[in-house]
């Protein structure tokens, strides 16, 4: 048995690397080809050598999104060839059941769950961070619209508004402005600082601050107005919940994603849109169970020579519109407030039960 999994494991890793590579090389082409429009920009300073650096730290984010349909791609290869050549049918009466090559081909499904798990959650964030702050480093600063980035926080009985318009190449928060509130939900003060250096987790050190603070003096409102070189400014706002506000919350890791969404919930804002954006984190690796299994039933069937490209073709445009459903359903579900593990997960349950109720029949038919 273990020659048999040897063999099987073989193909699959071979076939799933070549479609693998294959599609990251032709996205690294598009990639760069539409980043050679920024070259010379910003007086020259954004050169090849910066374009091609930038495109090649987008990889790990590629591979991440491509390895369940490449998985699925290679398996469906693998499974049609071997199925086509008798070798599986022979494999079959080696000792080979359906429930052993199930079992065989959800250990192997579990590595590339692993694998996903660790690029998009380890190596894909960090490279996404260390290339958006490359290309602000000689592009300018990271931002989004006209208004920046927005974000609450509550301490004891004051709240914030905070307003980030950018981040600097070091990923520092630029063109601050913090509104206070009191517990009225009165508005306070207004703090604008040019930059904020986030030394710790617990405050920002505000540069060139300027404060306008309203005060009450013989029972007058007077507005009051001061200019400081700088200011600590307690806050829990990190530069990965700004990133998340400024950038696309995918591209976090589900750590990361998890305390914005916990800080969101503290100050009483809405969290659904990042909690289905959790989930899917969670359960996207995941999908490589389900293609595995979506693939096994095409080992299954009689091809004769002229009609396995049709099959295998099915078996790819099955996988793309899992990955259609489960964008569908992830806004269908912040729309009507679905449950977001629920609208996160329900894709991969439906293909899965399809893809078991596929291979039974054709275990039971043959």
């Amino acid at each position: 048995m273990k020659t048999l999994r040897r063999l099987i494991y073989g193909e699959v890793l071979i076939a799933v690397a070549f479609v693998t590579v294959a599609f990251l090389a032709l996205f690294f082409f598009f990639d760069f080809v539409d980043e050679l429009q920024n070259v010379g920009k910003n007086g020259g300073i954004y050169q090849v050598s910066h374009a091609f650096t930038y495109v090649l730290l987008l990889v790990p984010s590629h591979m991440y999104e491509l390895l369940p349909i490449s998985v699925l791609i290679g398996t469906i290869f693998v499974m049609a060839r071997l199925a086509q050549s008798s070798e599986f049918t022979i494999l079959r009466t080696s000792g080979l059941g359906p429930t052993l090559a199930l079992r065989n081909l959800m250990g192997l499904g579990l590595a590339f769950v692993l694998l996903t798990f660790a690029v998009g959650d380890y190596l894909s964030p960090f490279c996404d961070r260390y290339a958006q702050l490359l290309k602000s480093r000689y592009l300018g600063q990271i931002t989004v619209g006209q208004t920046g980035a927005w974000l609450r926080e509550r301490q004891e009985d004051r709240s914030f508004a905070v307003n980030v318009t950018t981040l600097t190449p070091e990923g520092n928060p630029k063109g601050i402005r913090i509104f206070e509130f009191n517990k009225a939900g009165q508005w306070v003060s207004l703090t604008k600082a040019q930059v904020g250096l986030i030394a710790n987790e617990e405050a920002w050190d505000l540069k060139e601050v300027e404060r306008n603070q309203l005060a009450q003096v013989n029972g007058q409102s007077t507005l009051a107005r001061k200019y400081i070189d700088s200011e600590r400014w307690a806050t829990g706002i990190t530069s990965e919940m700004i990133s998340v506000a400024l950038l696309k919350p995918e591209r976090m890791g589900t750590l990361d994603l998890f305390q914005y969404i916990r800080h969101l919930s503290e100050n009483g804002q809405t969290t659904q849109r990042f909690e289905i954006e959790f989930w899917k984190k969670v359960f996207y690796p995941l999908s490589c169970l389900v293609m595995v299994v979506l693939a096994l039933p095409f080992a299954y069937l009689h091809f004769r020579s002229g009609n396995i490209a049709s099959h295998v073709f099915g078996g790819v445009l099955a996988g793309i519109s899992f990955f259609l459903l489960n964008n569908v359903f992830s806004y269908v579900g912040n729309i009507n407030s679905w449950s977001p593990w629920f609208a996160a997960a329900a894709p991969g349950m439906l293909y899965s039960l399809a893809s078991l109720a596929a291979f039974g029949w054709l275990v039971l038919r043959q």
